[in-house]
């Protein structure tokens, strides 16, 4: 399965925006009404942390259980994610934050748009490949027992989340 170690990162980076969103929904609800006009205003915060605790549950069952269906849930989540940031970016730049990380600084950039298409894309292939049984289980059948995958994930991880926030703040920077 090629796009595992992808996948890992996608569910880990899931948990972790779904998280920062249920600590601060505010932005995130502000994104909504600017993103999507027909957002109702009445659904605020709150609705925003119910979605962000649903994000956060559905990363962990995936990290947990790659099976089809979380692997879909993954899957449809960033290509929701991915249709969002691209409506706001063809808006013209009317949208200053996304609201993923519950921050306001995290503007929908082109890099933004590109991770949330390839962990998608990474997240259907699993989705289709079906893999069986606990991550255990499908690591256990990698080799060295996945252990290097995992490093990857972490890493990939690691280099989305500073594509999707630390880099979005320089490139506010410039002039």
């Amino acid at each position: 399965m090629p796009a595992l170690g992808l996948y890992v990162a996608a569910a880990a980076l899931l948990v972790v925006a779904g998280v920062a969103k249920a600590v601060r929904p505010a932005d995130t609800a502000r994104a909504l009404r600017a993103g999507l006009r027909w957002w109702p205003r009445r659904l605020g915060a709150a609705s925003v942390r119910a979605a962000a605790i649903g994000e956060a549950a559905v990363g962990a069952a995936a990290l947990a259980w790659p099976a089809r269906l979380l692997a879909g849930a993954v899957a449809l989540s960033f290509a929701s994610f991915t249709v969002f940031v691209a409506v706001a970016r063809a808006r013209g730049g009317s949208l200053a934050t996304c609201g993923c990380f519950g921050r306001p600084d995290t503007p929908p950039t082109a890099d933004h748009l590109a991770v949330d298409a390839a962990a998608a894309a990474a997240a259907a292939s699993v989705a289709a490949a079906g893999p069986s049984g606990s991550i255990v289980a499908v690591l256990a059948r990698q080799w060295m027992h996945g252990w290097p995958l995992l490093a990857a994930a972490a890493v990939a991880a690691w280099l989305a989340y500073l594509v999707l926030v630390p880099l979005t703040r320089l490139a506010a920077l410039r002039p």
